[in-house]
Formats: C-alpha cells, sequence, structure tokens
C-alpha cells in the first residue's frame, strides 16, 4: 500500500486523480469540507474577514496548481495547512500590523486621543454564521474551543506575536497539530517550534482578559444573560 493510500479516504483518492487529470469539479469536492477551517485559520492569523477570504483564495489556487506535488507524505489536509501558513506568512510581511482601537488610547484618559496611522488596519470581528461547519476530529483535543478561537480579544491577542509564532500557536493549540507537523509546515524543527509555542503561549497570556467571552456568557447562565439583553434592548428604546 503506498503512503498516499494511507492519508486519503477511497472517495479522496478518486477526486484527487480527477483532479491532477484537470476536473475542477472533483479539486472542489476534495476541498471543500475543508473550506470553512482553512477560512478561520487564515482570519485568525490576518485579524481581518476579508483578507483571510483572500489568502484562502490564494492557498487553493496555489493547492490546485501544485496537485502533481502532493505525495502523500502527509495528510491532505496538513499539505493544504502548510499552503494556507505560507500565504498567510507572505501576506504579514507585506502589509502593516492589524491593531485594535483601544491600542492608540491614551495613557492618561485627560489627554488627548492618538489618532492610528492612516495604513494601519482593525481587528475584525469573524461571523457567527462562518463557524457553522467544525473544524476537523482534532479540535476537541485542541487547547482552546472553536468559538473562543475566534473571539475578537483572542485574535487580537495574537496579532503581537511575529508570525511564526502566531502559526506555531495556532496551529498546535487551536488546530492540534503535532509538533513534527506544524514544524514540517514551518520548515524548521519540532524542538523550535515547542520554544516558539512557549514563547508564544506567555504574549498572549499577557494580553488576553482573565475571562473570555464564551466564559463569561456560560457563567451568567440563559436566564441572566436573557435579563441583560432585555434591559439593553429597553435602553435602546428609550434612546
Amino acid at each position: 500500500m503506498s503512503v498516499e493510500r494511507t492519508n486519503l479516504s477511497a472517495r479522496e483518492r478518486e477526486f484527487l486523480a480527477a483532479a491532477r487529470r484537470g476536473d475542477e469539479a472533483a479539486f472542489r469536492d476534495l476541498v471543500e469540507p475543508r473550506r470553512s477551517e482553512l477560512q478561520a485559520y487564515c482570519y485568525r492569523m490576518l485579524g481581518s474577514v476579508h483578507d483571510a477570504e483572500d489568502a484562502l483564495q490564494e492557498a487553493l489556487l496555489r493547492a490546485w496548481r501544485g496537485l502533481s506535488g502532493f505525495e502523500g507524505r502527509s495528510s491532505l489536509r496538513s499539505w493544504l495547512y502548510r499552503i494556507a501558513t505560507n500565504v498567510c506568512l507572505t501576506a504579514i510581511e507585506q502589509r502593516p500590523q492589524r491593531v485594535l482601537p483601544v491600542d492608540y488610547g491614551p495613557a492618561d484618559p485627560h489627554s488627548p486621543s492618538v489618532a492610528p496611522p492612516a495604513e494601519s488596519a482593525w481587528v475584525e470581528p469573524y461571523p457567527d454564521e462562518a463557524l457553522a461547519l467544525g473544524e476537523g476530529p482534532t479540535v476537541p483535543e485542541a487547547s482552546y474551543e472553536l468559538r473562543e478561537s475566534v473571539e475578537l480579544a483572542f485574535v487580537a491577542a495574537l496579532q503581537h506575536l511575529p508570525a511564526n509564532q502566531r502559526a506555531v500557536l495556532i496551529l498546535r493549540e487551536v488546530l492540534g497539530f503535532s509538533a513534527k507537523e506544524v514544524a514540517d509546515a514551518l520548515d524548521t524543527t519540532p524542538v523550535s517550534v515547542n520554544s516558539a509555542l512557549q514563547r508564544a503561549r506567555r504574549t498572549v497570556d499577557e494580553k488576553l482578559p482573565a475571562q473570555s467571552q464564551q466564559a463569561t456568557l456560560r457563567a451568567l447562565g440563559d436566564e441572566k444573560l436573557g435579563e441583560i439583553v432585555e434591559k439593553y434592548m429597553d435602553a435602546l428604546g428609550r434612546g
């Protein structure tokens, strides 16, 4: 049995063979189950829904053009993430750092606000509907829950990391890839990956609030949350 056969289902092998013959529909069938998770990954890396979609399209185009180079030594999922990672790293190199408006707030509340540079881009929230599809079988074993991993505070904290550390943290902690798989994706060693992960964890932990939005909602409970929403709607109605 070939290496490739051990990493692909029979249906995936059929799609891959057809795609290599130039069948674009077969390629779409091959990658569509992974589109949602890849887009969410690009969003975490880039902090922008629009940029994430652009990166995803570029990654899928590279995958289409490079199908002949996929030899099956890794899973198809790992191969696609490697391509998406390279696309995102290039995008990060070519643009300014993403920030939140709070990053430009004055240290002294009585001081005038400092306007952000014109070229700076805000971190954008991720739409809930984009989370309708899961992120693969390894995610429940990862350190961050799906919704927490796209919360604005978490994604904003990621933007403080060097690009490679950002990729390491997301691939290891959010998506559950092994240190070896991440090392292969970044052309480095598992030792370097683990070292980068420790530094990334420290930075992100310093930037994150004490409790995530999802944890706060769970702590409130449905009844208390309903009361808060009712009060908000009442206040909104009264101006």
